[in-house]
This record gives structure tokens, sequence and C-alpha cells, in this order.
């Protein structure tokens, strides 16, 4: 896995895990790889600082206190995303039209979860409509065992 620090079109600096290099530009082709901030997928590499270790004659310093374990913070992600997924009805993809009719008074506000294409993320955010991405991939209930 090789980790890369990204930017999108509206200077929003992320970080991400790939298998290699070659595993980024495909999925960046393909517009996989989109901001988690804005969902745009317009997303470059951001230039990042080399890992270099320091010198082996130079003084230990005291420990610095370590961040949380990332498996623990994704866990913890994923149960929150899980709790709001089973408090929401799965709409597929009739997710971006059933959005924006709750957003214009059309159909009664109620919370919904479904598919929708970056692109189409991207106008509803542009139109005002109050969406917000899933960060944790799941497979929709039709998928499930």
């Amino acid at each position: 896995m090789i980790v890369f620090d990204l930017r999108c079109g509206q200077d929003h600096v992320f970080e991400a895990w790939f298998g290699s290099s070659a595993a980024y530009e495909d999925q960046r082709a393909r517009g996989l790889v989109c901001c988690p901030v804005c969902n745009d997928s317009d997303v470059t590499k951001a230039v990042m600082a080399p890992n270099v270790g320091a010198k082996g004659n130079r003084a230990v310093a005291a420990p610095t206190p370590s961040a949380p374990d990332a498996k623990t913070v994704l866990a913890k992600l994923a149960e929150l995303q899980a709790a709001i997924i089973d408090k929401s009805e799965w709409v597929g993809r009739s997710f971006p039209d059933r959005a924006r009719a709750m957003y214009l008074g059309e159909e009664t506000a109620a919370p919904i979860h479904g598919e929708t294409t970056a692109a189409e993320a991207r106008e509803l955010i542009d139109e005002g409509v109050p969406i917000a991405p899933l960060l944790i991939p799941f497979a929709p209930p039709s998928a499930r065992n």
C-alpha cells in the first residue's frame, strides 16, 4: 500500500491509500478518486514531504503522543455510518431525484441514502441540496448476504 497526499480543484488536501501508483492513476482516470470534503473529482497529487529517518547518531527525543490507530478510527467511522444508514431509506439510483425533490419541497423530507455519480453529486451541491458522501464504502442492500 502507498499513501498519497491529494489536492482537489478547490484546494482541499487529503490523504488516500492505494495498492500502487498504477492503481491511483487507474482510479483517477476512471473518476473514482473524489475529494471527501467537496466531492470534486479533479484530483492531483499534492507535494509531499519525504519520510526520511533521523540520523543514527542523534539523541532520541522524548516520545510524542501517537495519533489514534487508523483501524480504530475507521472502525468508529464505519460504526457511526452504519447507525446513520440504519435510520435512513435506501433509494438506490433514484437518490439524486429524491434528494432534489425533498430540497424543493416536492416530497416530504426524510433521511435517505443511495447511489449517485460524482457529476450528479456536484450538481446537487451546486444547487444547494444538502448531501454528504458516505466515507466508508458499503454494499447496497441487494448485494448483501
